[in-house]
């Protein structure tokens, strides 16, 4: 409930004029704490809670991280629900209005497309038959669990959060297949390929799929993909796909709020003969969208029949990644394509909507779903769905009128096709690999996971290992990398891949494994995992300090930390190319004196970088302003404007996968996208990397000053940890982003400096061409050193808490920068060092 003190910043206003009056915002801040102080659990003392067999202590580290004991599994799952609803139960909240396609019903009419977005993905069929597959023993965890979370929603239900309470919104209780949604909705995050195919469409309408190609290279050595773009050509795709922009529009919203093409991580293992101990490492740094909080939350479990310290998603019961005492794992993502984006032919005959297929015209199914709106009616409106899938457009188009989309007619239809979940056990699997004894029971718990495409590696004390999970389709034609004609059956499905067929391996001779969302493959592999894989660099510079001499625990965490772009390398080779040195001296030269001046300037610099992108190095920003430069100098004379769908594609692209910028940097001299159409002359590239030198000293001129001593990437490039209220916002009415506004400082954190980009190890990638604001970075970071009598550190990367009140809503934030990593004892007589002795302890409720 309200604090009849503190009016709905979620609602008026009056609210801004309130912030605005106080004097600082420490004083803002303090004001805010004493409001919702009754929000917070408390950290000590007995508390009696339904629902317990017997009492659970609670003990928290320096940064409020739980380490829950219990004397029954069962307890230790009901607890760890109620620690996840205690820390993070704004964020369960979100996350399942996000996967139910309901958040209109706590922000209103701005969050409506999201929301038929994702009725029509359908995430709900997803969670409800991964939940029908689960054992009964895995169904009773659920159930526990749920019961854990309700008891604290029970007892804090006048006493919720701030951004909760103050929204209206009542949360309803927990139930055991809410977690099965959220584990839905980070797995539909995967979904790398779709967010590409929406983007592909968008820029074939504007340079035609003739051109396309050259847009979305797979790999640097591989051929461009002129074949999956014939696919495209003599379909009349400008103004043919009602609704495109909207769905276009509306991916880039839901990834925005970290739920859709979230591409990367890193995780690697040393084996016995490269450690100084003479046993194994594992280390995991899981790349996730800047958020606050972050999406993982640690927790350390002490059961007599469990026992795991490591990373959990709050609202789903089990440890993600970690170290079980015997076992430690990780993942990274496969960027595997097990989804499909299908052209349908359709029209409309009365009252019914037709699709073709293979020459037959035949109804699409229909399903209708019910919005309801805060501060508006319900709205009930019919999803259509052809043998792909949902049309993503029949609920996303234009409007009638502001709420109400008007029925897809005759056009195309954008369906999406996913892999079926039938007979998947990916649940269990996923519980029985945190409780694996050795590297050869993590193979069997992993091999059965199908319903996520992972790299997952393990280790044990002697042996080390890598396991490809997921479901990957047989497609009879086309690679999957454009959207396919959906009324020719060629390019329809055929089953699945043979999971034997999966990558895996173990114990190499090289004595390390290690992934990073690279292609992991080699070309012409039995199976196609994807075409769309991340930028090589991370796996290159994995591969150049993992085989480089021995390893122990300080290693592992310098190898986390580097900022070192093996890209830096390549760009310099390039620019000395024999084909490639005296065009550009002569281009520079052609340049009128102060750009020539610049250019000059900007090459020697950039020859002479070390390739380090420390937050205060100027060398780093002046390379970073190349990049920006020369991806607007190649592309935006075709794409522009920066407002321009088309544009906007392409920055997405880069984001998510190896992109046109940097494939252009290292090669494409024939490319057609070295002319700039808006000049009479017909440039080459040389003319256009010349402009670029000159621009990138023009931009750090007018952003940093022209004193060269004072340039630094860090004032260029920032970390900002937002929270999902003020992500919110700009779906919101007018009164509510004021309120939001006025208290903005108090929910989020920054800018700080930040150092690297997407190619390095310390990831903190930010949109190439755009701006150079991070929006990726090392959610957490976990290693596992079995040579230490405590093997296993790790560090998440804001507070543990989502509770603004709390005083580990944010204090992660400054341990995280500084590399400074929390240690997680499995021996008793260490815990009390970590987690001291002040517990909560539950007990059973009389």
């Amino acid at each position: 409930m309200a604090s009849p003190a503190f009016p709905r910043f979620l609602g008026l206003a009056a609210t801004a004029a309130l912030f605005t009056g106080l004097s600082s915002l420490a004083g803002c801040q303090s004001w805010l704490n004493t409001q919702y102080a009754a929000s917070l659990p408390p950290t000590s003392g007995f508390q009696p809670v339904k629902g317990l067999a017997q009492s659970v202590s609670i003990r928290r580290n320096a940064l409020g991280m739980p380490l829950i004991e219990t004397t029954t599994f069962h307890d230790a799952l009901f607890a760890l629900g109620y620690v996840h609803a205690s820390d993070r139960l704004s964020q369960m909240v979100g996350m399942r209005l996000m996967a139910e396609g309901r958040l209109a019903e706590m922000v209103g009419p701005g969050a409506l497309d999201i929301d038929r977005f994702m009725r029509a993905v359908n995430l709900r069929r997803d969670a409800e038959t991964l939940y029908k597959n689960a054992s009964p023993r895995l169904k009773a965890f659920f159930e526990v669990y749920a019961r854990g979370v309700n008891a604290y929603l029970y007892r804090y239900r006048d006493k919720l959060p701030m951004d909760l309470a103050e929204s209206g919104y009542r949360p309803p209780y927990w139930k055991p297949e809410d977690s099965v949604l959220v584990f839905c909705l980070m797995n539909f995050g995967l979904a790398i390929n779709l967010q590409e195919e929406i983007a592909s469409l968008v820029l074939a309408q504007k340079v035609g799929a003739d051109k396309l190609a050259w847009l979305l290279p797979t790999y640097p050595d591989e051929q461009l993909p002129f074949a999956e773009a014939e696919k495209l050509k003599g379909l009349a795709l400008d103004g043919q796909i009602p609704g495109l922009a909207a769905v276009n529009a509306t991916a880039s919203r839901i990834a925005a709020l970290d739920k859709l093409g979230v591409a990367a991580s890193n995780n690697w293992a040393i084996a016995p003969q490269r450690s100084r101990s003479g046993k194994s490492l594992l280390a995991n740094d899981t790349h996730l969208p800047l958020s606050m909080p972050s999406a993982w939350n640690f927790v350390q479990i002490r059961a007599p029949k469990f026992q795991a310290a490591g990373v959990s998603v709050a609202g789903v019961p089990a440890v993600v990644a970690g170290y079980n005492g015997k076992l430690a794992w990780g993942m990274t993502m496969v960027m595997g394509d097990n989804q499909d984006l299908f052209l349908e032919q359709v029209r409309r005959q009365g009252e019914r909507l037709y699709y073709l297929a293979d020459g037959k015209w035949l109804p699409a199914r229909e399903r209708q779903e019910t919005f309801f709106v805060k501060g508006g009616r319900p709205l009930r409106e019919t999803i259509y769905e052809t043998r792909h899938g949902p049309l993503l457009n029949s609920v996303l188009g234009e409007r009638k009128h502001m709420l109400q989309p008007m029925r897809l007619g005759t056009g195309y239809g954008l369906a999406l096709h996913s892999a079926s979940l039938d007979g998947d056990r990916s649940l269990d699997a996923f519980f029985d690999l945190s409780r694996a004894q050795s590297v050869d029971e993590a193979f069997e718990a992993s091999r059965e996971i199908r319903a996520i495409a992972l790299n997952m590696v393990f280790a044990d004390a002697r042996h080390i290992g890598w396991q490809v999970t997921g479901r990957y389709p047989n497609r009879r034609d086309g690679i999957g990398l454009l959207p396919s004609p959906g009324w020719d059956g060629r390019y329809d499905w055929d089953g699945f891949t043979d999971p034997m067929l999966h990558p895996y391996d173990q114990d190499p001779a090289q004595g390390w494994l290690g992934t990073a969302n690279q292609r992991t493959v080699p070309q012409g592999y039995g199976m196609q995992l994807s075409n769309s894989w991340f930028y090589p660099e991370r796996g290159e510079r994995i591969a150049q300090l993992a085989g480089g001499g021995r390893h122990d625990a300080r290693s592992m965490m310098a190898m986390q930390l580097d900022q070192t772009s093996p890209f830096v390398a390549k760009l310099q080779a390039m620019f000395e190319a024999p084909g490639m040195a005296q065009p550009l001296r002569q281009a520079i030269d052609a340049l009128p004196a102060a750009e020539r001046a610049r250019a000059r300037e900007a090459l020697d610099r950039l020859m002479a970088f070390d390739g380090n992108l420390a937050a205060t190095s100027a060398d780093a920003a002046l390379y970073a302003a190349f990049l920006h430069e020369s991806a607007r100098q190649t592309f935006l004379d075709e794409l522009g404007p920066e407002t321009s769908p088309a544009w906007k594609a392409l920055v997405d692209i880069a984001d998510l996968s190896y992109s046109a910028q940097a494939d252009h940097l290292l090669g494409r001299e024939d490319s057609p996208f070295w002319d700039d159409v808006n000049t009479p002359r017909k440039e080459d590239k040389p003319a256009i990397l010349a402009r670029s030198l000159a621009a990138s000293v023009s931009l750090l001129e007018s952003r940093l000053g022209s004193d060269r001593a004072a340039w630094q990437w860090g004032r260029l490039h920032t970390y900002t940890w937002a929270t999902e209220t003020t992500r919110l916002a700009p779906y919101m009415s007018a009164s509510q982003r004021a309120g939001i506004n006025a208290i903005k400082g108090y929910l989020d954190r920054g800018p700080y400096p930040a150092g690297g980009d997407h190619t390095t190890l310390n990831v903190s990638a930010y949109h190439w061409g755009q701006d150079f604001d991070t929006w990726l970075i090392p959610a957490m970071r976990i290693v596992v050193d079995f040579g230490q009598a405590e093997p296993m550190s790790g560090i998440n990367s804001s507070g543990q808490s989502g509770n603004p009140a709390s005083p580990h809503y944010a204090d992660g934030i400054e341990s995280w920068r500084r590399g400074q990593y929390q240690s997680f004892p499995f021996q008793p007589q260490n815990l009390d060092k970590v987690y001291g002795t002040r517990r909560l302890t539950l007990v059973p409720e009389k």
